[in-house]
């Protein structure tokens, strides 16, 4: 189970370092336990996956390696949303690279995770967000 005080710390660590993703303030943060066994093929589909970004003009996704403490094995940060002119060069992308899509991409996916989590977040400073509450 990942600690539910050490997140907060976790996001804004993760998000100081967002300054790639600078079109969009909405990110989507994701935190993988990796399948015993499963580490090295799930990086290698990661990196199939970031080449299929850049070939549709987006950045891959940042990624941080656990070294110490909690459960997790990576976390995730990537823009939150694309449009629809990003999601079909992605797909073009995904389909010259035979990343599978869909159902099969999800249960290929599947195989490689034992747990997961994802949550959208919004890129800011306390400062910032103190405004909408005035």
């Amino acid at each position: 189970m990942i600690n539910r005080f050490i997140i907060p710390f976790l996001v804004t660590g993760l998000l100081a370092g967002a300054p790639a993703f600078a079109e969009s303030k909405d990110m989507l943060l994701e935190i993988y336990r990796i399948a015993p066994g499963k580490h090295e093929e799930f990086l290698r589909h990661l990196a199939l996956l970031d080449q299929a970004n850049v070939e549709a003009g987006l950045p891959p996704r940042q990624l941080f390696v656990h070294r110490d403490g909690a459960s997790w094995d990576f976390v995730l940060l990537q823009p939150a949303r694309n449009t629809d002119e990003q999601n079909e060069k992605l797909g073009a992308a995904f389909k010259r690279l035979g990343i599978p899509g869909g159902a099969k991409f999800f249960v290929h996916f599947r195989t490689l995770i034992a747990e997961h989590t994802d949550t959208f977040v919004e890129q800011t400073t306390a400062a910032e967000y103190l405004k909408k509450l005035d």
